[in-house]
This record gives C-alpha cells, structure tokens and sequence, in this order.
C-alpha cells in the first residue's frame, strides 16, 4: 500500500514528500558515505524520484564522487540524499530526515567492508535518557524551557 510520509531538514528550509511502499530501509558503511556524515554508518530508505517532492526547495547538491552527488541543506548541513550522477530511477533519502523515522526497519548492510562490528550490536551499552544527563537537559532547558521533541 503506497503512502506518502513527509521530511526535511533541521531548520526546515528544505522539505518533502514522497510515497513510499514499504518501510525496508538499510544501513551503508562504505568510506564515502562515513566521511559524508562523520559517522559509523547512514540509514538510508531507497525511494523512486519520480515519487518524491521538494515541497520548499531542492537541496544543494555535493559531488561526493566521479559517481555520486549528496543532497544537503546548506543552512544546517543535514544530510539529505544520495544519487548517482547517472540517474537511475531510485534515490536514496536519508532515514533521520523523516518526521517519523522510527518507523523504518533495516533490511540489509551495504558497503560491508567498511562494517565496524563494535557499532552493530550494541544492546549491552547502557541508555541514558535526555532528561536524564543534566549536562545536557540543563542546556536544553535554559534555551527552550523545555526538551527538545
């Protein structure tokens, strides 16, 4: 059943729409896409670009590669897409840009060369709750009254 979610950026310049069949999404771990984000990994939902909508802007684009460009915010830097520079009929939005991105469920790891194990499994850590770290809740507090949503 094809649905329509919504998303964008942190500071909400650039937003979308886009429909969607199922809620498969996958992690890639490959040294572009680590240096891109500064992370481990990204979670990424394969989409098709006819089905998506910039509803304010597009993104600025980034050619990360001689293959790829990257779709990002220039105001915030959120990390938004991943395309090939010869398109095929899919793209990649990145799942932490969804208003609801808990509801994607990782399918598959690409780019597993690259994998850091210590980052997969990591359900003995302990958790720690915003509200429950003062050194940051406090900060939260003193600049909004509240936490963030």
């Amino acid at each position: 059943m094809t649905e329509t979610l919504t998303g964008g950026c942190q500071c909400g310049r650039i937003r979308y729409a886009v429909a969607i069949d199922d809620d498969d999404a996958y992690l890639c771990h490959c040294r572009m896409c680590q240096r891109a984000t500064g992370g481990v990994s990204i979670a990424f939902k394969n989409v098709r670009i006819a089905d998506v909508a910039w509803t304010t802007q597009p993104p600025e684009r980034f050619r990360s590669s001689p293959i790829a460009e990257r779709g990002f915010c220039r105001d915030c830097g959120t990390p938004l897409t991943f395309e090939f520079v010869k398109p095929g009929a899919t793209m990649d939005l990145t799942v932490g840009s969804f208003d609801e991105p808990g509801r994607f469920v990782p399918r598959e790891h690409s780019g597993a060369e690259s994998l850091h194990e210590a980052w997969i499994d990591t359900r003995g850590l302990p958790r720690v709750r915003t509200e429950d770290n003062p050194s940051t809740s406090d900060r939260w507090i003193d600049a909004l009254g509240k936490l963030p949503d």
